[in-house]
């Protein structure tokens, strides 16, 4: 079975900023956050991870997209992802953080759809050196939404 992302006839723009709407639609219940830890799989999450992933998912492919249309070789992943908690992400989450997820992942979410857009089909499906093309990759983001339904839905 191929680890390579399934895509379907959304667009790839549409895919991520419809991931991130999603995101934060949860994210608006986590002011209700009990402070205890989430345990999914063989982690933990809570509402700071959950948004930290998420951005950093973002940043670096953004950052692989940009490298590809540049034709340079993107750096490589060195995130602790999500096997590594912070005491940061421990903390509770506020009003003033629910903000500041919004600005950051909606700005985030406008760059991908900026620059995918921008791209030609042919573009969107390049494959440099068989790595994932721009589309693959906006679908993979889409997995992103693990992290915040590892927190849930707080609002009940």
């Amino acid at each position: 079975m191929s680890d390579e992302p399934r895509v379907d006839e959304r667009h790839p723009a549409a895919v991520v900023t419809e991931m991130v709407a999603r995101v934060l639609a949860l994210a608006e219940t986590w002011t209700a956050w009990d402070g205890k830890p989430r345990s999914v799989d063989d982690r933990i999450y809570t509402p700071h991870k959950a948004i930290r992933r998420v951005a950093d998912h973002l940043v670096d492919h953004l950052a692989q997209i940009e490298a590809q249309r540049a034709g340079v070789p993107p750096i490589p992943d060195a995130w602790h992802a999500s096997a590594s908690t912070t005491p940061a992400d421990l903390a509770m989450f506020t009003a003033e953080d629910l903000d500041e997820a919004r600005s950051r992942l909606t700005r985030l979410a406008q760059v991908f759809d900026v620059r995918l857009r921008a791209l030609t089909e042919a573009e969107l499906d390049r494959r440099p050196g068989g790595a994932w093309s721009a589309r693959q990759i906006a679908f993979h983001l889409e997995e992103s939404l693990y992290y915040a339904n590892a927190v849930g839905d707080l609002s009940g």
